[in-house]
């Protein structure tokens, strides 16, 4: 008993010291040249304006950035979440090693898999998908744990993931399409014929029906999003791409991944949970079809992950499980180093720009237009903003005092409005924009006289109904994204300004023309 203890212990222990080491790993491969990203500034705004539902994401988010601006709202926080959301991954996938019956050898193969790879890169940034790879890790554990002991309480709490999930990103559904399938031509089957499964899938729907309330009072923008999502973005993907981004992912952890498929495949002990590994090709097989973005799938590897870790372990035996296991993991943490500067925005722009060739060879220059630029896309998204605010808030300070209730502060999108509103919270009012959630936050102005513009000059029509326009400074820092950029005091806006600028609101509004 004393020795089961300790063993215990000491398990426990190396998990803390994996969890720490992914909490340092998450701040210490961030250059500080590097600001936020401008998605990172409209998820924060979201905490100014609660609601069951957002034109650019489901809620969820939204309460994680109030917790962020409870806490101080710097960057630590920022970052500290993300990176708090890739540890949980690490915990949890940790558990399904145990539940599968994986001893310390497997644990710590799977942990270090976890560690160093692209989930650095992922839980960097204060975005969905960070929640989105925990919650799908969370419901794979919490399915073994209801196949295990078949208690409805594990069926509840998968429920309650669900929700979750699918509050965070509708990504989600992905996976509970790819585990019904996995269902319907497994063993597991039987799960369709047990009420508390419907009772749970009732808790589930309950808890996600505000959002669905608020996504049909809004006429359903998630659809235009997926619109706009496929023309501006995944119309120059390719299903090809898509699969080599799965390699090029996890590449230093691809025999894992392969030890795991065979698995599922022929080895009994895991025939219990061969749905997992149906889901996995199928929801593969989907995501390629579709042509999505190549992580929107890697929710899907911690699990393997412990399976295949745990199959190694066991079909492993004597001298050998120690040579294979310790060279996956030497080979995984040289991997993990030798593309390190590659993959995370670790140099500066400069040297970045200085060291192209090496770049552009493992793909990460290509932007979402399908061309290849100076840096990472998320690395250009990540620059310019404090320029772009300081100048903004000289402009503001430009208004004559009597004149700031008629002001109005808006922006061509919502990076810009968003790094406007963080950095200069406290020192100007809000910006806003006609861009994705912005256009139902704008404030109701009697009478706008001045504008403060953040983007490119504006057509002679809008310039005609202003008796003045100042370019008071445009956004220099040649690496970002928002280069060029220009803020434009526009002054002494005549009588038709104010029911000009609501009308375009509306309009834009009952087109959905908003992304």
């Amino acid at each position: 008993m004393n020795l089961d203890w300790r063993q215990l212990i000491a398990n426990y222990w190396i998990l803390l010291v994996f969890v720490a080491l992914k909490l340092v790993l998450q701040f210490v491969l961030v250059n500080p040249i590097y600001e936020l990203h401008r998605d990172e500034f409209l998820h924060l705004d979201q905490a100014n304006h609660l609601a069951f539902g957002y034109i650019s994401v489901p809620p969820l988010t939204a309460l994680f950035s109030k917790m962020i601006y409870l806490l101080g709202g710097d960057l630590f926080w920022v970052r500290f979440f993300p990176a708090l959301f890739g540890s949980l991954t690490v915990v949890f996938t940790w558990l399904i090693v145990e539940q599968i019956g994986g001893s310390l050898w497997s644990k710590f193969l799977v942990s270090c898999a976890l560690v160093f790879s692209v989930l650095v890169r992922i839980n960097i940034l204060f975005q969905p998908n960070s929640f989105d790879i925990l919650s799908w890790t969370m419901i794979f554990y919490l399915l073994i744990r209801y196949i295990h002991t078949s208690q409805p309480k594990w069926l509840y709490w998968l429920a309650i993931i669900v929700a979750l999930g699918l509050s965070n990103k509708y990504n989600l559904i992905f996976l509970l399409i790819g585990l019904l399938v996995g269902i319907v031509f497994t063993q597991q089957r039987k799960l369709l014929s047990i009420s508390t499964l419907y009772k749970a899938l009732l808790l589930a729907f309950i808890l996600i029906l505000p959002n669905l309330i608020w996504q049909f009072d809004h006429g359903l923008p998630v659809i235009q999003h997926m619109k706009a999502l496929k023309l501006n973005q995944l119309d120059h993907n390719s299903s090809i791409g898509f699969l080599k981004g799965q390699i090029m992912f996890f590449f230093g952890s691809l025999p894992i991944s392969i030890a795991a498929l065979w698995a599922f495949i022929f080895y009994k002990p895991f025939k219990p949970y061969r749905l997992i590994g149906i889901c996995f090709v199928f929801s593969m097989a989907l995501f390629s079809y579709l042509k999505a973005k190549d992580y929107y799938a890697i929710g899907l590897y911690p699990a393997l992950f412990a399976f295949g870790a745990v199959f190694i372990e066991k079909a492993l035996l004597g001298k050998w499980k120690l040579v294979v296991i310790s060279s996956l993991i030497v080979v995984n943490l040289c991997l993990f180093v030798l593309v390190s500067k590659l993959v995370f925005p670790v140099l500066t722009p400069l040297e970045i720009s200085q060291n192209k060739d090496a770049f552009e060879r493992v793909g990460v220059l290509r932007w979402e237009d399908g061309k290849n630029h100076t840096l990472p896309q998320d690395f250009a998204d990540m620059l310019g903003w404090r320029e772009m605010a300081d100048i903004s808030l000289k402009a503001y300070r430009m208004i004559p005092v009597h004149e700031l209730e008629n002001s109005l502060i808006f922006c061509d999108n919502y990076g810009q409005t968003g790094a406007l509103n963080y950095y200069n919270r406290g020192k100007m009012p809000e910006a806003y924009s006609f861009n994705t959630d912005y256009i139902y936050w704008l404030p109701n102005i009697k009478e706008i006289k001045n504008i403060l513009l953040v983007g490119h000059k504006p057509s002679q029509h809008v310039l005609d109904m202003f008796s003045g326009c100042q370019l008071v400074g445009v956004v220099e820092n040649e690496f970002a994204r928002e280069k060029n950029t220009e803020i434009y005091l526009l002054t002494g806006g005549n009588n038709q300004v104010t029911e000009t600028f609501y009308k375009m609101a509306e309009d834009r509004k009952n087109r959905l023309d908003i992304f």
